[in-house]
């Protein structure tokens, strides 16, 4: 498993046990290895909603549609 593979791992793990906040730690240090890959910045997005931060959730999401427009799997 590579490094980007365990924090998105960890960060759904996190999610699965509603700690939103640490969830959102793992999912920003993926994006720190990869900015090109709009799963990443759908997860980031799917944390920073259950933080309520919805403003900033949308831009995650509009990211990963920007990079794979027919992302099924934005939120």
């Amino acid at each position: 498993m590579n490094k980007i593979e365990e924090l998105v791992k960890n960060g759904r793990s996190m999610m699965d046990e509603c700690r939103f906040d640490d969830a959102l730690g793992f999912f920003e240090q993926a994006l720190l290895l990869n900015q090109d890959d709009p799963d990443l910045w759908n997860n980031k997005g799917i944390a920073l909603r259950s933080l309520g931060r919805y403003e900033e959730s949308m831009e995650c999401f509009n990211r990963s549609l920007e990079i794979e427009p027919r992302d099924r799997h934005a939120s």
